[in-house]
């Protein structure tokens, strides 16, 4: 996970000018979804700079978080000293306590690169979970082509490569620094939503909506991305 290590955090958050999922109007949306899912509590798996979680912890939510980069929480606490961390993998590390919510956003699952660190992902969620939680998942639908083109302007281009034989996916950012461009990529793993609804049922979870995005508008076959919930009994 090298993407998300020194310097990881400025990054992320210096996208703020241009990228999508820091339009107010957007993490506006994200934090009315799942407000109403946190009444006991939420924890934010991959929590990063806390995009999210400092919006929802501001409308009185109790939230805590893990994430694997320390460079990516040092950011975060630059904003918010009242938010616990734990530093480790989310598929694996544990907090105290249990939740109504624990969700995990902006393609956050694709980060583990295999089957199974998805898979305990899943597990990992549902152990954090009291009885009648909700697991939402934001995520976007593999490629349908090798190379796809998903940013490109003056000073950025965003290339995907995609294997469907593996599911592997690399996603590659040029960025304009100066006179030159500097090239950084990152490796993840995209996964269908019939295969995280399998992953779900393994950890005792079922399905309980889908959605093409925040504002609820529908998932189709045209959808390129979804928002999903699963329940715990």
């Amino acid at each position: 996970m090298g993407w998300f290590e020194e310097g990881a955090g400025t990054r992320y958050d210096e996208s703020a000018e241009t990228g999508p999922y820091f339009d107010p109007a957007r993490i506006e949306a994200t934090v009315d979804f799942l407000e109403p899912l946190a009444a006991n509590g939420a924890l934010e798996l991959a929590i990063g700079t806390g995009r999210v979680a400092v919006p929802l912890a501001a409308r009185g939510v109790r939230i805590a978080g893990i994430d694997y980069s320390p460079a990516m929480v040092e950011r975060l606490r630059q904003k918010s000293d009242d938010i616990p961390v734990a530093i480790g993998d989310y598929a694996t590390t544990r907090v105290d306590g249990e939740f109504s919510l624990v969700f995990l956003v902006f393609n956050g699952i694709n980060n583990q690169t295999t089957q199974e660190g998805q898979v305990a992902s899943f597990a990992n969620a549902a152990a954090h979970l009291e009885p009648g939680g909700s697991f939402v998942i934001e995520v976007g639908l593999p490629p349908d082509r090798p190379w796809t083109v998903f940013d490109f302007d003056d000073v950025h281009a965003g290339v995907d490569e995609y294997d469907a034989d593996t599911q592997r996916l690399v996603s590659h950012h040029f960025v304009q620094s100066g006179e030159h461009w500097e090239l950084g990529s990152g490796e993840f793993r995209a996964v269908w939503p019939s295969e995280l609804d399998l992953m779900a049922r393994l950890a005792g979870m079922e399905l309980h909506e889908r959605w093409e995005d925040w504002d609820r508008s529908a998932f189709t076959a045209k959808s390129t991305r979804h928002v999903s919930v699963w329940r715990k009994p």
